[in-house]
């Protein structure tokens, strides 16, 4: 469990403050800071990062400014939650990949929150998340800022989550450890068709678009606007970082030698 001096931390880090009570008005609140401030991004699969599924990877979101993928990302907050009194349980996914396939199970880690005596689903780690808690008992068009979501129920149990009428993943409604996901993690560190090992990428929601730099090149969405910026030399690569989405690195993560691009959801 997180002390007082964690959750402080963690609430300064994404610009929240700490809710009088665990109910749902506060959990949309810190989803939604959640999602303008921690980073979706691979770099720690490219910088021979560990990859902290527990209590560890909160040194990594809160003290270093980082951010990460699904397994790390939903686990922290679950921790964040469970210290502010909400009832959380993880749930595990499949993604839905070009094509119409489905990924290999447990390839998705989101959160089932509990909050005014109903379930939500809480999901800031795969990229094109919703902004704010989906009711999962709803099977109508939910409005959210990022778009219109939609719960499916699938034959066999379970339900796909829908972003604008297009499948993003699968998740079963029976609820997993977290530590149930380290096979998987070991897959997405070492398989040549793990989609986090096919580029380097950080993206970051804003209140009307997406900052995503991957490699040199920044690309900016704003409402309607796009734009693309290339730097030249590590140095203003690493400044980038630093500027656009708030933490330092010792150095660049490794380029990847190529291999079988398996379409990870970035924006």
């Amino acid at each position: 469990m997180l002390d007082d001096a964690m959750v402080d931390a963690y609430l300064a880090r994404i610009g929240a403050e700490r809710p009088e009570r665990a109910d749902l008005a506060a959990l949309t609140r810190l989803q939604e800071r959640h999602v303008l401030s921690v980073p979706f991004e691979n770099l720690g699969y490219h910088l021979d990062e560990p990859i902290h599924m527990d209590e560890q990877v909160l040194d990594k979101i809160v003290r270093q400014h980082r951010g990460g993928g699904c397994y790390e990302v939903n686990p922290a907050l679950s921790f964040l939650l469970t210290a502010l009194g909400y009832p959380v349980e993880i749930l595990p996914g499949r993604v839905h990949r070009p094509g119409g396939t489905l990924g290999a199970a447990m390839c998705h880690l989101a959160l089932r929150v509990t909050a005014d005596g109903e379930q939500w689903l809480v999901d800031t780690g795969f990229g094109r998340n919703s902004r704010h808690p989906l009711r999962l008992a709803s099977r109508e068009v939910q409005h959210d800022p990022d778009g219109e979501f939609l719960l499916v129920d699938v034959e066999g149990g379970g339900f796909d989550v829908l972003l604008n009428g297009r499948p993003l993943y699968r998740l079963e409604d029976r609820p997993v450890r977290i530590e149930d996901f380290r096979p998987t993690l070991w897959w997405y560190r070492t398989a040549p068709e793990s989609p986090f090992l096919q580029d380097v990428f950080c993206s970051l929601r804003t209140e009307d678009g997406r900052l995503t730099l991957k490699g040199n090149q920044l690309s900016r969405v704003a409402g309607s606007e796009r734009s693309t910026e290339e730097f030249t030399g590590d140095a203003a690569v690493l400044e980038a970082y630093k500027t656009h989405f708030g933490f330092s690195l010792d150095r660049l993560p490794d380029e990847p030698s190529g291999g079988v691009t398996a379409g990870v959801q970035t924006g």
